[in-house]
């Protein structure tokens, strides 16, 4: 869920109703796909090298070309 503050009074009430643990607050990612991509990055083994990252888009093109 995320929620446009639009009057800076809100915030005040949304950290007191945090403040009584009515609600909880959580600060979310700028960069959620920067974020993904290091847990996914965490788990390999090895990262690809330039030739394997090469042929596999050369590969995924052929099959969109040939559509």
């Amino acid at each position: 869920m995320r929620i446009d503050i639009l009057n800076p009074k809100a915030t005040k009430l949304l950290k007191d109703l945090a403040d009584l643990n009515l609600i909880a607050i959580k600060d979310t990612s700028k960069n959620g796909f920067a974020s993904v991509l290091k847990k996914l990055r965490s788990k390999a083994k090895s990262a690809p090298t330039f030739e394997e990252i090469t042929n596999e888009v050369e590969l995924v093109r052929s099959k969109r070309c040939a559509k």
